[in-house]
């Protein structure tokens, strides 16, 4: 049986975190994105794809199964919520859909991403995403 890809409003993906301390929030914007646009508060981070070849992350999968399986989720691969975010919810749906073709059960991902689509303006944040929905986040 395959898993279905569901998504999440970054408002759910929030609860979610809170209500079960397995939960993995996984960042999968480039380390760029990360680390100076920011990211959720507590995220992991595991580029999808990445500088400087911009080419899919060969490892995702088992980078994933590494977080899932090393400690950081209780030794448990079965039952580990996996919620993917990255900039507006494009990129995290392809890697969402790899895992769960991978066999990962229990993954989603954040429909709206960290910054949202564009506006009228060509700003992020300001339609939807994590960041206008006022959750916590930080940036280095």
């Amino acid at each position: 049986m395959t898993a279905e890809l569901e998504g999440l409003t970054p408002q759910q993906a929030w609860d979610m975190c809170q209500e079960n301390s397995r939960t993995l929030l996984i960042d999968i914007r480039s380390s760029m994105e990360y680390l100076f646009v920011g990211h959720p508060k507590g995220a992991l981070h595991v580029p999808w794809i990445d500088e400087p070849d911009w080419v899919v992350n060969p490892h995702f999968v088992t980078d994933v199964r590494k977080l899932m399986l090393g400690g950081v989720a209780d030794n448990s691969e079965a039952g580990v919520p996996v919620v993917l975010i990255c900039r507006s919810g494009k990129r995290s749906r392809e890697a969402a859909a790899v895992l769960i073709q991978a066999g990962i059960q229990h993954v989603y991902h954040i429909d709206e991403g960290f910054e949202g689509e564009l506006d009228a303006e060509h700003h992020r944040s300001t339609l939807g995403g994590w960041r206008h929905h006022k959750l916590p986040w930080e940036q280095c």
